[in-house]
């Protein structure tokens, strides 16, 4: 096996690959990332749960294949000189040179190395901007507790031309309905993968126009997602469980709205919040086209700021997690930010506008569970 390929090229693609490697596999083969020589030059990766692929063009001299340490690999092609980088099998040892640099890497056995599941049927393609637009915005209400997988994950509901992304960590919801091109206009099914699976595909798939995305048939054993790019591709398992109900949450009228910038109010935010913690409330009254943010209490530190907002209904006065309220003033991804309220200890639902007085962008919700405070 020999070639000579870009290094930013090898870069890219090792980076894509090593994300799926885990550090304490349960099989010592899965450490490395293997290279297949032939045509182009196709790196893999895997941990049994994701699966990842990158091929990339090179000067290929000599066909071949290795395995070799994954996350090494990593940090040397990151640590090279802006040169063409050389890799040469010599027996059991992989010649890794740029410029004036050589590295030795040790090989793996390959032949130990396991089969893979091959990417499942495609179901359609969408745009990657809008893709990795939504996953941003749902996956950050996912559960990282690990105790509780199904709260870890997204759930992807496909209603024919519309796919419906939910996260929840019990503290939030977060809810995006997107448009897509399905191979079939009647599909309608659903599945549960990790958030940070999706959140790696969305972001990594991103420099492609289009993502292709493939699913296991209804009735198929291996209930497999595949994301598809020019370049690369992601293999992953679907999380087992049943994600929530969770269309009932969302209020589908209001006791009182409130529609504020959000620029000056996520610094109001950030700035009240400096005197306490994600475990400490920061508490919000609403009245009379006024917010009044306050956190801290007794002897502890203490901050107060009020702004001017639209405001109509009932006097409203709740708490929330400062950093959960953050999350979602920046997911919105409008100027305006609409906040509905049903009540001073119910979930209020945050979504944008384009301006005061225009309409809800009711494509994505983020509802926000109220925290108990002593006054």
């Amino acid at each position: 096996m020999k070639f000579i390929v870009e290094r930013d090229l090898l870069i890219d693609a090792v980076n894509w690959v090593a994300r799926s490697l885990s550090s304490r596999p349960i099989q010592t083969a899965l450490l490395g990332i293997k290279i297949e020589v032939s045509d182009g030059i196709t790196l893999t990766g895997s941990d049994l749960e994701t699966s990842t692929k990158a091929i990339i063009k090179a000067d290929i001299q000599e066909k071949g294949t290795v395995l070799v340490p994954g996350r090494l690999l990593a940090e040397i092609a990151r640590s090279l000189p802006a040169k063409p980088i050389s890799f040469v099998l010599d027996g059991t040892r992989v010649l890794v040179t740029a410029g004036s640099a050589k590295f030795t890497l040790p090989t793996l056995p390959v032949n130990e190395y396991p089969q893979l599941p091959a990417l499942p049927n495609t179901a359609g393609e969408i745009d990657s901007d809008t893709f990795a637009t939504a996953v941003n915005q749902v996956a950050i209400a996912a559960g990282r507790d690990d105790s509780l997988p199904t709260l870890t994950g997204v759930h992807i509901e496909i209603n024919k031309n519309t796919i419906t992304l939910a996260a929840t960590d019990r503290y939030r919801l977060a809810v995006k309905e997107i448009s897509w091109t399905p191979k079939d206009s009647n599909l309608e099914t659903q599945t549960l993968l990790r958030a940070r699976t999706l959140s790696d595909a969305a972001k990594s798939l991103s420099a492609s126009a289009k993502v292709t995305f493939a699913l296991s048939p209804s009735e198929s054993n291996e209930k497999l997602v595949g994301f598809i790019s020019e370049e690369k591709t992601m293999t992953s398992r679907t999380l087992d469980g049943t994600f929530p109900p969770f269309r009932h949450l969302l209020p589908s009228e209001a006791t009182a709205e409130a529609t504020i910038e959000v620029a000056p109010l996520l610094d109001s935010v950030r700035r009240v919040a400096l005197v306490t913690d994600k475990t400490v409330p920061l508490r919000l009254s609403f009245a009379n086209n006024n917010l009044r943010l306050e956190a801290g209490a007794g002897d502890d530190a203490q901050a107060t700021e009020n702004i001017d907002i639209n405001y109509k209904g009932e006097e409203i006065n709740i708490a929330f997690n400062p950093t959960f309220l953050t999350d979602g003033l920046q997911a919105i991804n409008s100027p305006f930010v609409h906040i509905a309220f049903t009540g001073d200890k119910k979930p209020a639902v945050l979504t944008g506008k384009s301006e005061p007085g225009g309409a809800i962008n009711n494509n994505y919700k983020y509802l926000l569970m109220p925290m108990r405070y002593t006054s």
